[in-house]
Parts: structure tokens; C-alpha cells; sequence
């Protein structure tokens, strides 16, 4: 029950995480429209270490069952 737990925690912080870096994305590109590239770039970047970050908790979530 206890790993059940630990993986929607990691999935709903991924998902809060993901929620977050595309609006600080989308902020910044509304005020630097010249930058958009490099701001997107960062944005996958962010984007993709949080959703890492979920899946390794899962992943040891699911070990210490």
C-alpha cells in the first residue's frame, strides 16, 4: 500500500513540477519573445529532469515493495 502511495505522490509532483516550468516558460517567452528557442530548450530540459526524477521514485517505490 505503502509503494501505491509513493508512486501517485511522484506522479502528481511530476505533474505540479511539469505544470510550473511551462508557465515560468510561458511567462518568460510573453516578455522575451526574441529568446523563444533558448527558453524552450530550458523548458524541455526542466521538463524532461522532473519527469526523470518521477520515474525513478517509482521505480524505487515499486523495489521497496
Amino acid at each position: 500500500m505503502g509503494a501505491g502511495i509513493a508512486a501517485g505522490l511522484a506522479a502528481l509532483g511530476a505533474g505540479i513540477g511539469d505544470g510550473l516550468i511551462v508557465a515560468a516558460a510561458m511567462n518568460n517567452i510573453s516578455r522575451q519573445p526574441e529568446r523563444t528557442k533558448e527558453i524552450k530548450s530550458l523548458m524541455f530540459i526542466g521538463i524532461g529532469l522532473a519527469e526523470a526524477l518521477a520515474i525513478i521514485s517509482i521505480v524505487i517505490s515499486f523495489m521497496i515493495m
